[in-house]
């Protein structure tokens, strides 16, 4: 289905449009934020991993990435048109957004809250890097 959101361009080629690159960019965050966060909780972060089951670290995973990413995409670009702080501001807002959650849901600590958000973020940011290079 993403290749209805592809449109033909001056230039010869196809590009998707916004709201379809939308649509790949959440489904890449949910899947990366999401397994990000499994991986830390379950190894790295939390010790005692009793009371989050894996119905829990999905949820908190996919609603994090559900409840943030269309206001980074649709509503702070009303307000903010350097990309450059955008990226700063949209990234910071995020993180801090996801951290309140992930403390209230979770229930961890508020420096695990940061650092699971921080850690979750940054690999999402750093996957759509990398990608916009490659495309």
């Amino acid at each position: 289905m993403l290749f209805q959101g592809l449109v033909w361009c001056s230039s010869g080629m196809t590009v998707m449009n916004y709201e379809y690159s939308f649509l790949l960019s959440l489904f890449l965050t949910v899947i990366v934020e999401t397994s990000v966060l499994f991986i830390v909780a379950r190894c790295f972060l939390i010790r005692d991993t009793s009371h989050l089951s894996n119905g829990l670290l999905l949820f908190a995973g996919i609603f994090a990435s559900f409840s943030t990413l269309p206001y980074l995409w649709f509503i702070l670009p009303v307000f903010i048109k350097p990309y450059y702080l955008y990226a700063a501001v949209g990234e910071f807002l995020v993180v801090l957004i996801e951290c309140v959650f992930y403390y209230f849901v979770l229930r961890i600590g508020s420096r695990k809250a940061l650092f699971l958000s921080f850690v979750c973020n940054l690999a999402s940011f750093l996957t759509g890097l990398m990608l916009n290079l490659i495309y």
